[in-house]
């Protein structure tokens, strides 16, 4: 009987049991989008995890959502990446990157640019800067023959990666950031090649995961979908078959993996996991919403047919979430108040659960 504890093979890597630490923004890269020796303690701490999947790394300069973001697009950012990756492997741990490219998720106080997107169209909502919350800035449409150094960008930073150490890439195709925005129905308006049908609306998508299966190969690619999402303003409109098309292309691609977001309702995502033949990594609950995975959750999606099943903010307060889960103890609450604030408090603070004698 599979469970939570069963080994998983994932491409060239043996994963333990089928926890997935989840990708979470924490803001505390170091100027220059460097990581720094606690971002390596923090990963380090959660190697247990059958695969950590990092925080969000922008793969260009104009890529960069939030401040205090890693990188991955200059030889310094892969430098800085190598001891976190070294300390993860040293716990017996595996770690993939996940490459984020914001699109219109941005704002020159951050990146000194502005945005860019499929189209002139804002987020909604308000984006992080160095001086606090502003209003999303009105993004400018990349041309035509733009699209594709866009794409080409997550090929590039997946190289890098891997040079940094890490055993492969997840492309953050999810949550309204770049790819999503592509896949969109409100935010892609233009007419071109790269919107209106469900082809085109995908291509995007496609010719990133192309270009970095190209580049580090398809065992060490994965990515990432919120389908029916509506982050920062996002829509979509077909979306059992828009992801059908688009999950075709990937198993064409034979990519490590696919991680979705239980943006939809359940029958829509046990029709995408009977389309998709690989594996299938599911995070029960929305990103950011009122719940958190339990194991509960990970037990009936495992039954459903789940292969993989990811952890976001659980794995804040418990570095020993795994054991946690294995024998039934307490999962100790995160302190929200310190997702973002840097520091060490509340990132490296949290401790393993303590037995009583």
């Amino acid at each position: 009987m599979t469970t939570l504890f069963t080994g998983y093979r994932l491409g060239d890597l043996t994963l333990p049991n089928r926890v997935v630490m989840a990708p979470m923004t924490r803001v505390r890269a170091a100027a220059g989008g460097l990581a720094t020796p606690s971002m390596a303690a923090y990963y380090a701490q959660r190697a247990t995890a059958g695969l950590i999947v990092s925080e969000g790394v922008q793969p260009s300069a104009i890529g960069q959502s939030n401040p205090g973001t890693p990188g991955l697009h200059t030889d310094e950012q892969v430098a800085a990446w190598r001891p976190a990756t070294e300390a993860v492997h040293a716990n017996g741990g595996r770690i993939f990157a996940q490459i984020m490219h914001g699109g219109r998720v941005s704002h020159p106080d951050t990146t000194g640019m502005q945005p860019v997107g499929p189209s002139a169209v804002p987020a909604v909502g308000d984006v992080f800067t160095p001086t606090g919350p502003q209003a999303a800035p009105m993004p400018r449409a990349l041309t035509t023959a733009e699209v594709p150094e866009h794409a080409r960008s997550y090929a590039e930073a997946a190289r890098r990666a891997i040079d940094a150490g890490f055993d492969g890439v997840e492309l953050h195709g999810a949550n309204g950031y770049l790819i999503s925005q592509f896949l969109s129905s409100n935010a892609n308006l233009r007419d071109d090649h790269y919107a209106g049908s469900i082809a085109n609306r995908i291509r995007f998508a496609v010719e990133a995961a192309t270009a970095t299966v190209e580049a580090v190969g398809a065992a060490r690619t994965g990515i990432r979908l919120s389908p029916g999402g509506t982050f920062w303003g996002v829509a979509e409109s077909d979306v059992p078959e828009l992801y059908t098309a688009l999950l075709a292309e990937l198993a064409r691609l034979e990519v490590a993996y696919v991680h979705l977001e239980a943006t939809t309702d359940e029958e829509v995502l046990l029709t995408l996991r009977r389309a998709w033949p690989g594996t299938l990594v599911i995070n029960p609950v929305v990103p950011m919403g009122p719940k958190q995975t339990g194991r509960d959750d990970a037990d009936h999606w495992l039954a459903l047919g789940a292969d993989l099943i990811s952890f976001g903010r659980a794995f804040i307060a418990n570095p020993d979430l795994v054991e946690r889960l294995r024998g039934g103890l307490p999962i100790a609450p995160v302190d929200e108040s310190t997702y973002y604030q840097g520091g060490d408090n509340g990132y490296l603070t949290y401790p393993a659960h303590q037995y009583e004698a």
